[in-house]
C-alpha cells in the first residue's frame, strides 16, 4: 500500500492524519528535517537500532520529504562512514526517482551502496522494492522482497507492499477468489510468528484487490454496494482478523503503539468491518485507534474522502 501524503494537516472538517502516526520522536525529526537539521533523525535512527520494523517506518517518513535528499547528502558529506546517513538518502532518492526528479538507476546505485554499508539492515531493500512497484517488474519486486524476508522474515511495510504490487496484476473482468494475492497473503499470514500483524494481512489483500478492481471500473465505487465485503471468503478472513485483533489487543498492554504501522492495519480492518455491516466491531477499532483512524486508501476511490469518512464513522458509532 502507498503511504499518505507527507505532513500533518487536517482537511477541512475531515480527519486529521499524519504518516508519522503515534511515533512523536519521528514527528519532530522530520519538521527538524524539513528545516534541514539533521541531527534529530541522526539521534533518531541511532536510537531505533535493529527494531527494523520501527527503522523502516521511520525511514520511509523520513525520506519523503522533498528536501529530504538534500539533506540525507548533506549528512553523509559530514559523516561518510554512517550507514544512518547511507540509507535515508537512498530511500529519498527513491522517492524523488517516483516523482520524476531523479533516475530510478540513480536511486537503485545509491540503495545498493546502503545495503553493502549494513548487510543485515532490510531498510534498503525495503527502497529498493518501493521503486520497483513502480518501476520494475515482477522478478525484481520479487527479488527485493527475498532480500528483505532473508533478514526479517516477518517485515510489516515490505509484506504490505508486496500484497499491493500483486493485487495489481489483473486478469479478467471480475475477482478471482483464487487470485496470487490471497495465497500470497495466507502463506505470510501461516508463516508469520506468534503475536505478529502480519495475521491482519489477509484483510490488506482483500483490501487492495478491491482498490484495484474499482480504479478499473470492474466494481462499484462504493465498498458498501460492492458486496466485495460480503462474500464467503471476505467474512471468513474479516471474522479471523477481528478474533486475532482481540486476543492481541486485550492481551499486550499498549500494542497498538508498540509498532505505529499496526495502526495501518487496524485502519483496514475497521473500514472492512464497516463495509460488511458490523458496525459495533467496527466502532471499537475506531475507538482503539483513536485520533490517527483515517479513510481506508481503498475507500470509495471516486468520492469525497474526508465527507466518507465522516460517514463510515458516524454509522460505525451508531450517530444519525
Amino acid at each position: 500500500m502507498t503511504p499518505p501524503l507527507l505532513g500533518r494537516h487536517r482537511a477541512k472538517d475531515g480527519p486529521a492524519f499524519d504518516p508519522a502516526l503515534d511515533d512523536a520522536g519521528l514527528a519532530a525529526a522530520r519538521d527538524d528535517l524539513v528545516r534541514g537539521r539533521w541531527s534529530a533523525a541522526r539521534r533518531l535512527l541511532a536510537r531505533t537500532g535493529e527494531d527494523w520494523d520501527r527503522r523502516g517506518h521511520r525511514v520511509v517518513v523520513l525520506a519523503r520529504g522533498t528536501a529530504s535528499a538534500a539533506w540525507a547528502r548533506e549528512w553523509q558529506l559530514a559523516e561518510p562512514g554512517s550507514a544512518d546517513a547511507a540509507v535515508l538518502l537512498a530511500c529519498a532518492t527513491v522517492f524523488r526517482a517516483l516523482r520524476g526528479q531523479d533516475s530510478p538507476g540513480t536511486a537503485r546505485a545509491l540503495c545498493r551502496a546502503a545495503a553493502a554499508m549494513a548487510p543485515r539492515d532490510p531498510t534498503p531493500w525495503l527502497a529498493v522494492l518501493l521503486l520497483a512497484r513502480a518501476t520494475g517488474g515482477h522478478d525484481e519486486r520479487a527479488r527485493a522482497f527475498d532480500q528483505v524476508r532473508a533478514r526479517h522474515r516477518a517485515h510489516h511495510h515490505a509484506h504490505h507492499l508486496m500484497a499491493a504490487c500483486l493485487a495489481e496484476h489483473q486478469e479478467g473482468d471480475h475477482d478471482d477468489p483464487l487470485h496470487e494475492v490471497y495465497d500470497f497473503a495466507a502463506w505470510a499470514a501461516e508463516q508469520a510468528p506468534p503475536g505478529s500483524p502480519l495475521a491482519l494481512l489477509p484483510v490488506v489483500a482483500h483490501a487492495e484487490r478491491y482498490r484495484v478492481l474499482a480504479r478499473a471500473g470492474l466494481t462499484d465505487p462504493d465498498p458498501a454496494r460492492s458486496g466485495h465485503w460480503a462474500t464467503p471468503r471476505a467474512r471468513q478472513v474479516l471474522r479471523a482478523a477481528f478474533d486475532w485483533w482481540l486476543e492481541w489487543d486485550t492481551g499486550t498492554p499498549g500494542a497498538t503503539g508498540t509498532h505505529p504501522r499496526r495502526l495501518v492495519d487496524l485502519n483496514h480492518l475497521a473500514h472492512a468491518k464497516h463495509h460488511e455491516g458490523r458496525h459495533a466491531e467496527a466502532a471499537a477499532l475506531l475507538t482503539r485507534i483513536g485520533p490517527h483512524a483515517t479513510r481506508a486508501p481503498w475507500s470509495y476511490p471516486d468520492r469525497d474522502p474526508a465527507a466518507a469518512f465522516r460517514a463510515a464513522r458516524r454509522a460505525a458509532l451508531g450517530v444519525a
